[in-house]
């Protein structure tokens, strides 16, 4: 399937979950619906190469994906976009054994698996803030001894695998393990109470005495000199999906409503045309930066260590437009916009949560300071 033809199905898809949003998040589950569709049209293997059964897409194509869905239930987009990163770094970097990449593959392809990153914890933060994880991986004749507990784990309770970051052997040494989450030991916490991204269900990971194989550790990394991460631009990608969708409705409020004072609807009036040409303005930003930079990602995959700080650039100036975009569409609709029934509070709630996504603005901003000032 090319690339206009995933576009068309998750345009598609995109208009179902956008039915079911408003539920979801009211009741703050898990959308396992929007993820039985997504199953079954093979979007948990896009990013997983060809020669191992998946449609081997690029990170442009991805982005393109992601910002597609989340018009539709960005909860379920950004849960959705974990794996598909996951699986595009390895696919690019080639970084695990060869054999083991292709067990994880067939794990997706063959049994559709869901699998995370599981790297948050509360006593260390973010993992881009470059703490070593307090969950360790002890080696025993038998494999692996795990124990630790992981926060912000989405879609943890649907999960059939997840990669934990731990202290190996607890000398500082930070790997990455693969964990079945049918194995003794494993089990979830609900403390998901976020007001933003409810459907994620990010709950937290609970690995008790959890025995995995010896060939579960599938590698090892330097916290000191931390490898760029190109698939994490599916975060702006998301809320720059958000800021779109609400784009879209203030639009159509804007043509449709009239009040009695005016001879025509509100677009016609210059302050709320004004404030459209701002929401415009912000997407062709953000747009433009996001995608020319995930293009000089593949095009230039020698220049990949040096494009820290553009990938972090990226995040901040599309959540941020995202947001504004969001709160000048508030602006044009009114008070009507907070009614519960209304679909820009939820917007509203739900591209907050970008400016809380690692890296933070303040981090993004002192390490463009760092590179010019070096």
């Amino acid at each position: 399937m090319k690339q206009q033809e995933l576009l068309q199905r998750a345009a598609e898809l995109a208009n179902i979950f956008k039915s079911r949003s408003t539920e979801i998040d009211s009741e703050g589950r898990f959308p396992y619906e929007n993820f039985a569709d997504l199953k079954e049209n093979g979007f948990l293997a896009l990013t997983v190469p060809e020669e191992y059964g998946g449609k081997g897409i690029n990170l442009l194509e991805f982005l393109e994906i992601q910002e597609c869905l989340a018009k539709g239930d960005a909860a379920t987009a950004l849960s959705l976009g974990w794996q598909l990163g996951l699986l595009l770094e390895v696919a690019e970097s080639r970084n695990w054994k060869e054999e083991t990449f292709a067990k994880v593959c067939g794990l997706v392809v063959n049994e559709q698996a869901l699998i995370n990153l599981s790297q948050t914890e509360m006593a260390t933060g973010s993992p881009s803030r470059g703490a070593i994880p307090t969950t360790v991986a002890i080696k025993e004749e038998k494999g692996w001894r795990v124990n630790g507990r992981k926060s912000f784990t989405s879609m943890a309770k649907a999960l059939n695998y997840s990669i934990v970051t731990v202290n190996v052997n607890q000398t500082g040494q930070k790997g990455y393990i693969l964990v079945d989450h049918k194995l003794k030991g494993v089990s979830v916490e609900e403390t998901w109470d976020s007001i933003a991204m409810r459907g994620t269900r990010s709950d937290d990971l609970i690995l008790d005495h959890v025995l995995v194989g010896e060939d579960a550790l599938l590698v090892e990394e330097d916290v000191k000199k931390p490898t760029p991460k190109g698939w994490y631009l599916q975060v702006p990608a998301v809320y720059l999906g958000i800021a779109v969708s609400a784009r879209d409705y203030v639009i159509k409020f804007a043509s449709e409503h009239r009040p009695t004072s005016l001879p025509g609807p509100i677009k016609d009036v210059p302050e709320v045309r004004r404030k459209i040409g701002e929401i415009e303005l912000e997407l062709f930003k953000s747009r433009e930066v996001l995608y020319s930079v995930a293009r000089k990602w593949i095009e230039f995959p020698d220049d990949r260590n040096q494009m820290g700080s553009e990938l972090a650039a990226v995040k901040h100036i599309v959540t941020n437009s995202a947001n504004h975009v969001v709160d000048l569409a508030m602006r044009i609709v009114g008070a009507r916009s907070l009614s519960e029934k209304n679909p820009l509070q939820q917007h509203y709630r739900d591209v907050r949560a970008g400016l809380h996504n690692p890296p933070t603005d303040d981090a993004i901003v002192y390490s463009l300071a760092n590179d010019v000032l070096k």
